[in-house]
């Protein structure tokens, strides 16, 4: 029976007993805020306070956006935070949104609606169950991690929301209307289990040069959203649909360069393979000559 050496495990047990640091728990109370909006949304929703309750889902989703970056930073980054992580935005942007926009439009569709919103909620059960399953596997190449797979829940969340935005912002009453956002609803679902891929903006760095005009833009967005809230999240929800179809071009770019580097080495490959079975053939005649007494100076002896 092996024992592990005293000095080790003096220092787990003290690990265990000092607890986490408290950096390491950060992310995960970011997760729990994201959480609790999403669920204040659904609040909302019922007291019929919609501005409230859409803001409450634009928290959750900058909260959301701030877990895992602040996970990284803080070398947080755990299984059970990632678990957690899911299920909040199972909450927040998948069953909240629903709720939201059945509750503002599609009541009038009775069990047409209904069905809808159960419809738009599975799907992004489906999204974050598939993204789930891709945890830790490292057989997807380097260029690959720069895109997800279907439009995130999150994203999905917020373009569901989308007519009951534009209705705050432009104050059209018939964009409350089912005709309305069920096609919208539908669209989004089939975008969130598709295979398309999307920008994932997680490895985006920004340039020197280009820090200072980066926070002058940052500080231009606060100003829009604390003058003009509505026009302003619809513009990013519309900037973000329009960049759909950039990132399947730039998948398939990427892609079409990878698939003709690896056809390249491949060749190389295959070239060095039959170089090796030429010198092969030529040793094998050559040991033939041996073995029957044939010297490599003997074809240049005369017969006599």
């Amino acid at each position: 029976m092996t024992r592990r050496p005293r000095k080790r495990v003096v220092a787990q047990t003290r690990a265990r007993l000092s607890g986490l640091h408290f950096n390491r728990l950060i992310p995960n109370i970011l997760t729990v805020l994201a959480l609790c909006a999403g669920l204040t949304a659904i609040l909302y929703g019922y007291q019929g306070k919609w501005k409230f309750a859409v803001l409450a889902v634009v928290v959750a989703a900058v909260l959301d956006a701030l877990d895992g970056r602040v996970a990284r930073l803080l070398g947080g980054s755990t299984k059970f935070g990632a678990e957690l992580d899911s299920l909040s935005d199972f909450v927040s942007f998948g069953v909240a949104p629903a709720l939201l926009v059945f509750l503002w439009s599609l009541q009038g569709a009775q069990e047409t609606g209904w069905v809808i919103t159960l419809v738009f909620t599975v799907c992004a059960a489906l999204r974050l169950a598939r993204f789930n399953t891709r945890l830790g596997v490292s057989d997807m190449p380097a260029w690959a991690s720069n895109f997800f797979t279907g439009v995130p829940v999150p994203a999905g969340g917020g373009l569901v929301l989308l007519p009951m935005i534009l209705s705050f912002a432009l104050e059209i009453p018939s964009l409350a209307h089912p005709l309305v956002n069920i096609p919208v609803m539908v669209c989004v679902s089939g975008l969130m289990i598709s295979r398309i891929p999307t920008y994932a903006m997680k490895q985006v760095r920004v340039p020197h040069r280009l820090v200072l005009p980066f926070l002058l833009l940052v500080g231009l967005i606060a100003a829009l959203l604390a003058m003009a809230t509505w026009f302003t999240i619809s513009a990013f929800l519309f900037a973000y649909l329009v960049s759909i179809p950039f990132s399947v071009r730039s998948y398939r770019r990427l892609a079409n360069t990878a698939a003709r580097e690896g056809a390249g080495r491949a060749a190389a490959k295959n070239g060095d393979e039959e170089e090796v079975q030429d010198a092969d053939r030529v040793f094998e005649d050559f040991a033939d000559d041996v073995s029957r007494g044939i010297g490599p100076e003997d074809d240049d002896v005369d017969d006599r």
